[in-house]
C-alpha cells in the first residue's frame, strides 16, 4: 500500500547538497516570486499570451523543481509524498487557467519547506556539534618522541601528551600530572574537576590546565564521546508512539483525501449542477487544505527538539519512544550501589576492644588484607596509609569468599570477616562485641568486620559505601517532577539497606537481592503501580534495566553491559539529570500533543470553510502552510527547555 509522506527536513550532506540547502533553493523560492509578480504586471499590461503563458511555466519550473524531485523519488519507493498533493493542486489551478493561484501555492509551499529546513536545522546542528569535540589528531610519545597522529592510528596503551587548552580526543587514564577539566559538554557538570594520576578522563572534555601524559584505555570508535554520537544518530531514526500511529493514520487518511477529491470533482457538478471550473478549483483547494503536513511534522519537531537539548545536557535518550515512554514513569527503580552510593567503600567506624588501641586494630586489620583485591580490602588499606600506618603482608594469607578473610604472620592466626565466619571458626563472639555489632546495624552501617587474633578480640570496623549528600534532596525533587513511589534495590543486608532507605526518604526496600531477583520485583512493581524506570550502572542491573518500561544506567563510568542495554544514559553521577529528563520528557509529550491538536484542528477548520463558505486557493494555503510553520516552532521550544 502506497503512503503519504510529509518528509521531514531533507538531510543534507557535502558541498552539493549544502549548496541547495543554503544557495540554490532559497534561489528558486525568490525566483518563484519573481516569476509571480513579473506575470501579474504582463497581464495588467495585456501582455501577449505566449509570453505570459512562458513566464508562468517558467515559473512552476522554479516552485516546483525540489517538490517534483521529492515526488519522483517517493513513486520509486512506492509512496506518496506531501508534496504530491500540492503539485496536483498547482497542476489544477493551471488546468482552469488560475495560474497565478497555483504559482502562489508553490510559492507558499517551497517558502515553507525552507523555513522548516532552516527550523529544524538547529537541531541538527546542536547534535551534529557533538563532532566538534574531538580534534582530528594527537600528540603521542612513542620511543622518547613525540608524533602527531590521526585517531585512527593511536592505539590502547599509547601515551597522550595533554597541554593546557587541549581537548581530550580518546577515553583514557593520568599518567603523569593533573590538571582541571571541564566536562559540560559531556556530562553536563557545570563546574570543571581537578583530576590526577590515576583518574579516568573522557574524551571531549576540556583540559583547562596543567600539561599531563594520559594513557589511552580505548580506541576512538569505543570512547564515551562516540558512544553519544552513535546513541544521538540512533535516536533520530527511532520513531515515537506517537509518531509511529501517525505514520499509520496517514494510510488511510492519504486514500481517503484521495477519493474524497476525486468524488467531488465528478460528482458535484452531476449531483448539483454546479460550474465545473468552479467546483474543480474549489477541489484543489480541498487538496490542499486536507494535505497534513503539521500533523507530519509535528511530532519530530518536538522530539528532535527534546533530545538534542538532553544530549548538551549530557542525558542522552536512545529514541524518541524512550523519551515519551519515560514521561509516563510511576515508578524509579534505584540500585544502591554506584547510583545512591558513591560506589566506593570507605571505613566509617573503628570500634576497638579497651584493652586494644585504635592503631593496633588499624595495624592487624590492615595486614590481614593486604592481599587481597576486594573493594573492601582496598577501602581498609587505604583508610590506613592515610592514618599513617606501615602496612606488610602477611606470611600467609587465604580469601574466604563471601566471610572474609584468615592470614597468619609470627604464628598467629588473624581472622578478619563476618559474624558467620566467626561461629563457623568455633569462636565464641563476647557481648559487648554483639552489642557493638547491633548498634552499627541499626545505624545503616555496611559490611561489618570482626578481628580476632590469635583468639584475642581485637575490635569491630565497620566499612560502607556512603550515600550521595545530595540523595535525599533529589529523591523529593522525583516526587516532585511526578514519580509516585521510589523503591531501593540492593544485594546488602537487609537490616543496613532499609536505615539508609530511611534516610533517604525511600519508599520500598528489597536487600540481599540476585540478579534475577532485581528483574522479578521490575515486573512486580509494574503490575502493582505501572511504568516502571530501573536506574543502575552495573553488569548486574542489565537484566532489570532492559525489563523495565525504561531502563537508566548511570554515570560515564558504569559498564559498557549496562550503557548497552539501557533506553537511557546519563553521562554524569549527578542525580538531578533523573529529575530533569522526566520533566523534559513530560515538557516534550505536552508540546507533541499540543502540535496534534493545533494541526488536526487547523485541517478541520480549513476543509470545512472550503466546503461552505469557499475561500480562494492563496489564501487555504496561508493557512496550511503557516500551521505547519507554527508546529515547527513550537517545537523548537525544547532547544531552551531548563529546569
Amino acid at each position: 500500500m502506497t503512503t503519504l509522506q510529509r518528509t521531514e527536513p531533507r538531510v543534507r550532506t557535502g558541498l552539493h547538497t549544502h549548496l541547495n540547502y543554503a544557495i540554490i533553493e532559497p534561489l528558486f523560492v525568490t525566483l518563484t516570486l519573481i516569476g509571480i509578480i513579473v506575470g501579474l504586471l504582463l497581464e495588467y499590461i495585456g501582455a501577449a499570451p505566449d509570453v505570459l503563458l512562458a513566464v508562468h511555466i517558467a515559473t512552476y519550473f522554479f516552485g516546483g523543481f525540489y517538490a517534483t524531485r521529492a515526488i519522483i523519488k517517493a513513486l520509486r519507493e512506492r509512496t506518496i509524498e506531501v508534496d504530491l498533493l500540492m503539485v496536483l493542486a498547482a497542476l489544477g489551478a493551471a488546468y482552469i487557467d488560475a495560474w497565478t493561484e497555483g504559482a502562489i501555492l508553490l510559492f507558499l509551499f517551497s517558502l515553507s519547506n525552507v523555513l522548516q529546513n532552516y527550523a529544524m536545522d538547529r537541531t541538527r546542528k546542536a547534535i551534529s556539534a557533538l563532532m566538534n569535540l574531538r580534534p582530528d589528531t594527537v600528540n603521542v610519545r612513542r620511543g622518547g618522541e613525540l608524533t602527531t597522529l590521526d585517531l585512527e592510528n593511536v592505539q590502547v596503551g599509547d601515551i597522550v601528551v595533554l597541554r593546557p587548552g587541549d581537548r581530550v580526543a580518546l577515553d583514557g587514564v593520568i599518567e603523569q600530572g593533573g590538571g582541571s577539566f571541564d566536562a559540560s559538554s559531556i556530562t553536563g557538570e557545570s563546574l570543571p574537576v581537578y583530576k590526577t594520576v590515576g583518574a579516568q578522563v573522557l574524551a571531549g572534555t576540556l583540559n583547562q590546565t596543567g600539561a599531563l601524559d594520559i594513557r589511552i584505555t580505548k580506541p576512538a570508535s569505543e570512547s564515551a564521546l562516540a558512544r553519544i554520537i552513535a546513541m544521538v544518530s540512533e535516536a533520530r531514526e527511532r520513531k515515537a508512539r506517537s509518531q509511529t500511529f501517525i505514520d499509520r493514520f496517514e494510510q488511510f487518511y492519504a486514500l481517503g483525501v484521495i477519493v474524497t477529491v476525486g468524488l467531488f470533482i465528478v460528482l458535484m457538478p452531476l449531483l448539483f449542477n454546479v460550474n465545473f471550473n468552479e467546483n474543480f478549483y474549489r477541489a484543489m483547494i480541498l487538496l490542499t487544505v486536507a494535505s497534513p503536513c503539521a500533523l507530519v511534522i509535528s511530532v519530530p519537531a518536538a522530539l528532535l527538539s527534546a533530545i538534542a537539548n538532553a544530549a548538551q545536557r549530557g542525558v542522552l535518550f536512545k529514541g524518541g519512544a524512550h523519551l515519551e515512554e519515560l514521561s509516563q514513569a510511576k515508578v524509579v527503580a534505584f540500585d544502591k550501589t554506584g547510583t545512591l552510593t558513591f560506589g566506593k567503600p570507605e571505613v566509617t567506624d573503628i570500634a576497638p576492644q579497651p584493652d586494644v588501641s585504635i592503631d593496633e586494630l588499624l595495624a592487624v586489620l590492615a595486614r590481614a588484607e593486604q592481599p587481597s583485591e576486594h573493594p573492601i580490602a582496598r577501602a581498609v588499606l587505604d583508610y590506613a596509609t592515610r592514618q599513617g600506618i606501615a602496612v606488610e603482608a602477611p606470611e600467609q594469607f587465604e580469601a574466604i569468599t563471601g566471610r572474609g578473610v584468615r592470614a597468619m604472620w609470627d604464628g598467629e592466626i588473624t581472622l578478619v570477616g563476618t559474624l558467620r565466619l566467626m561461629v563457623e571458626q568455633g569462636l565464641d563472639v563476647p557481648d559487648d562485641v554483639n552489642v557493638e555489632i547491633d548498634r552499627l546495624m541499626e545505624a545503616g552501617r555496611g559490611t561489618i568486620l570482626l578481628v580476632n587474633r590469635g583468639g584475642r578480640w581485637l575490635g569491630v570496623v565497620s566499612v560502607m559505601d556512603r550515600a550521595r549528600p545530595d540523595a535525599a534532596a533529589k529523591i523529593a525533587a522525583l516526587r516532585e517532577a511526578g514519580v509516585e513511589h521510589i523503591a531501593m534495590l540492593t544485594g546488602d543486608n537487609r537490616r543496613v539497606a532499609e536505615a539508609m532507605a530511611r534516610q533517604l526518604g525511600i519508599d520500598e526496600t528489597y536487600a540481599e537481592l540476585l540478579p534475577e531477583d532485581k528483574l522479578r520485583i521490575i515486573e512486580e512493581l509494574r503490575q502493582s503501580h505501572g511504568n516502571v524506570v530501573m536506574i543502575g550502572d552495573g553488569v548486574n542491573d542489565a537484566p532489570a534495566l532492559a525489563t523495565a518500561n525504561t531502563g537508566i544506567a548511570m554515570g560515564a563510568a558504569g559498564t559498557d553491559v549496562a550503557m548497552e542495554t539501557a533506553d537511557v544514559v546519563l553521562m554524569s553521577d549527578d542525580l538531578d539529570m533523573i529529575g530533569y529528563a522526566i520533566k523534559l520528557s513530560k515538557r516534550a509529550r505536552a508540546i507533541v500533543w499540543q502540535n496534534i491538536a493545533f494541526a488536526l484542528s487547523v485541517v478541520v477548520v480549513l476543509v470545512a470553510l472550503t466546503l461552505t463558505i469557499g475561500i480562494p486557493l492563496p489564501v487555504g494555503v496561508v493557512g496550511h502552510e503557516g500551521s505547519t510553520i507554527i508546529v515547527v516552532l513550537n517545537g523548537l521550544r525544547l532547544l531552551a527547555h531548563r529546569e
